[in-house]
């Protein structure tokens, strides 16, 4: 019972169509009220910990399950989402702003993980493909972390420190 409520994060795993999406959905708000009860430091510390916890429920969830990757499973978007937001959060304690002030940052961290997520191109398909509990959570991980690399990159360039 705990396994199935933490991997499908209290039910949204069963929401349809796009249980992935509700997943990045519901990390959202998650994520700012990390964000204001301890800055970035909190959000990179739970992402660590919901991680590990997430791996312990998706090995439990999955033994002896018929497919290794569930879709009702989304506690690997809620890492995978933070990860992408977590330059968003660093930005704003640097800058001491509200967290919400960075909302195109929200925006871009959002899409980018949904597309890296889904698309699953080069290291986030090698991590797919462990077909393990690892592979379940590290793919969004990945996914996450080109996410954040690319919210940095239009962040850079909507603030004109470089021009493409």
């Amino acid at each position: 019972m705990l396994p199935q409520m933490i991997c499908t994060v209290f039910g949204i795993g069963y929401l349809r169509p796009g249980p992935g999406t509700w997943g990045s959905v519901a990390a959202l708000p998650a994520a700012w009220a990390l964000h204001i009860m301890g800055g970035a430091t909190l959000l990179g510390v739970m992402i660590v910990l919901v991680f590990a916890l997430g791996l312990w429920g998706t090995t439990r969830m999955t033994s002896g399950a018929d497919t290794h990757d569930p879709s009702e499973i989304v506690i690997d978007e809620v890492v995978g989402q933070w990860t992408a937001l977590l330059p968003v959060s660093l930005g704003a304690s640097m800058r001491g702003v509200e967290i919400t002030a960075l909302w195109p940052g929200w925006v871009a961290a959002f899409v980018l993980f949904r597309f890296f997520d889904i698309v699953k191109p080069g290291l986030v398909r090698r991590a797919d493909l462990r077909e393990d509990a690892v592979g379940v959570m590290l793919d969004d991980v990945v996914a996450g972390v080109f996410a954040a690399l690319g919210t940095v990159a239009l962040a850079a360039i909507a603030h004109g420190i470089f021009l493409l």
